[in-house]
């Protein structure tokens, strides 16, 4: 398996004789060939900026990085993947922050690129290929024509068109998962917001938030529009939102006169969940499923990260027992990291968490985030780094009831509704 990098044009090679090294957390190690799998098919090879690629030479029997003039080289792995190594690498300027992006290891190996993932859930429905940008066009048009004071269609038509957000994009192709942004405020700071970063930061947010507050009409009209058909999902709370439950008043009152017209369909709220009052009213209301980001069940470490304003995790575990004790399919977006999350001290807490809440599915998400910077805010690991294959495999053993996926699912006959 053979060390990639691209050179300063963006042209990539693979090098004739280093073998390619992986990265859990600080530590370069090796990759194992039952942690490959071919380049996945709308996976896309990036180059790590201001980085030098590091490799194994075999002949000086030492890691050594590649020349200043070559960069490492990483893939975006698209959903229904699981990062399980970051690609080896040195930063040139260490204070220097990557893009917000998931780099996964890539090696050439037999004729053909492979990444260090696994994966972790049927990546077909969310394949980018599927997106047809005439039918989305199309799409577009129609909405706005036809709900032209609609605010919330406007705004989502750039996340469609512009930053070519899958879950934006299915709310004007009337399938899948799609979307209801409600929020312009958050009641978190986090580390990796992708929408929202203080200007000293170090990097820019790829995407911008939402900049007012809709109307119960506006929010309304999009759900109905989407909930036509029995597998349909609509959700509060995108990535270019804050926290939709600051706005549950809203949501309450949408999800009421939207089941006073119909019982198609499922809603759903993506959430940190920490608004444990606000919360509940929404599950009262008449939600069907509720995705609790997290990155850890540990304090120090979820603090570290999303940096909380007026709630601790013990808010958030308490709206999932609430909503899951209601029949609300409960999930956890769950931001992965290799080294980090595979510590022992991570598995257990999150064990105990999954357990004492009853939930349902655990999807994995890989984190976009600078390496560097990610590792220095976070407490440091306390007992072993199983690896992240091996956590999976632990999860999938321990708790025999929970779904491991990577994205949302309409929950099997009977369980919500």
């Amino acid at each position: 398996m053979y060390l990639v990098y691209a050179d300063e044009a963006g042209n990539v090679y693979d090098h004739p004789e280093w073998t390619a090294l992986g990265r859990s957390g600080d530590m370069i190690t090796e990759i194992w060939e039952d942690e490959l799998i071919p380049l996945p098919e709308g996976a896309t090879l990036v180059s790590l900026p201001n980085t030098r690629a590091i490799g194994w030479d075999g002949k000086a029997e030492a890691m050594q990085p590649l020349e200043d003039k070559y960069t490492a080289v990483g893939a975006l792995l698209p959903q229904g993947f699981t990062r399980l190594l970051l690609p080896g690498y040195a930063k040139k300027i260490k204070e220097q922050m990557l893009p917000l992006f998931g780099y996964t290891a890539v090696v050439w190996k037999d004729g053909q690129f492979y990444v260090a993932a696994r994966r972790t859930d049927d990546p077909e429905p969310w394949n980018p290929k599927n997106c047809d940008t005439r039918e989305l066009g199309i799409g577009v048009q129609r909405l706005l024509g036809k709900y032209p004071d609609n605010r919330l269609y406007q705004h989502l038509s750039k996340c469609a068109l512009e930053y070519e957000c899958l879950t934006a994009s299915n709310t004007f192709l009337s399938r899948l998962e799609g979307a209801v942004p409600v929020s312009f405020s958050c009641n978190a700071g986090c580390y990796g917001c992708i929408s929202e970063q203080p200007d000293d930061s170090g990097f820019p947010a790829p995407q911008t938030r939402m900049n007012f507050k809709p109307n119960v009409d506006e929010l309304v009209q999009i759900m109905l529009e989407h909930l036509k058909t029995p597998e349909s999902i609509i959700s509060f709370g995108q990535g270019c939102e804050g926290e939709p439950s600051t706005q549950a008043k809203l949501i309450i009152d949408s999800i009421r006169r939207v089941r006073e017209q119909t019982d198609i369909g499922f809603i759903n709220i993506n959430t940190n969940a920490g608004l444990s009052d606000h919360i509940r009213a929404i599950v009262d209301a008449g939600l069907n499923l509720m995705r609790v980001s997290t990155i850890s069940a540990l304090d120090d470490h979820y603090n570290a990260y999303y940096k909380p304003r007026g709630y601790n995790l013990a808010n958030v575990e308490k709206s999932l027992t609430y909503a899951s004790s209601k029949g609300v399919y409960t999930s956890i977006n769950y931001l992965v990291f290799p080294g980090v999350t595979d510590r022992e001290e991570e598995i257990e807490a999150m064990l105990g968490f999954a357990r004492r809440t009853g939930l349902r599915l655990i999807q994995l998400r890989n984190l976009n985030i600078d390496p560097e910077g990610y590792l220095k805010l976070i407490p440091k690991a306390q007992g072993d780094v199983y690896g992240m294959k091996r956590m999976i495999e632990i999860f999938e053993a321990e708790l025999p009831d929970v779904v491991i996926g990577s994205y949302t699912h309409v929950p099997p006959l009977g369980a919500s509704k």
